[in-house]
């Protein structure tokens, strides 16, 4: 499958604002993948003594699958919707810590999605040509106008 150059801001594809958004940027992408990437940072929201933990990975994977449902959102002529990571099977990670300075590569790979807004990514970190993370992240995306407010408050 064609990947296709994203020449959008990563701000118009990930429903986070401000230091929550993790991200720097969307690469590219296809029908059911996506490239993203992020450089670790000072500003970074989890960064404390020169790195973030090994386990902010799941994060970065978790809103690269954001990208990607949002970027296929915008592609369709909607706006992209927060989604829910509701688990993993796994999440395997080589490395304690991603220090100061280290750029990441998050790859995810739809693997199935649901017309319920069930979906499963396949997800890879890599630090060059190092593979330094993966998982399997099980997300879901509330149907537009969904309640997902208090629930029922009938009497």
């Amino acid at each position: 499958m064609m990947r296709i150059v994203i020449n959008e801001p990563i701000e118009a594809l990930v429903p986070h604002e401000g230091r929550m958004r993790l991200l720097d940027r969307a690469l590219e992408g296809d029908t059911d993948s996506l490239v993203a990437e992020v450089t670790v940072r000072e500003d970074s929201l989890f960064f404390a003594d020169g790195a973030v933990g090994g386990w902010v990975g799941i994060e970065y994977m978790a809103q690269a699958v954001a990208a990607w449902a949002g970027w296929h959102a915008r592609r369709r002529g909607g706006t992209p919707r927060v989604g829910f990571l509701l688990g993993t099977r796994r999440y395997e990670c080589s490395r304690p810590l991603f220090k100061l300075g280290e750029t990441l590569r998050v790859e995810v790979h739809r693997q199935f999605s649901a017309d319920n807004g069930l979906g499963q990514f396949d997800c890879t970190l890599r630090i060059g040509t190092e593979q330094v993370a993966t998982a399997a992240l099980t997300v879901y995306e509330p149907q537009p106008g969904q309640d997902l407010g208090r629930g029922n408050t009938d009497g």
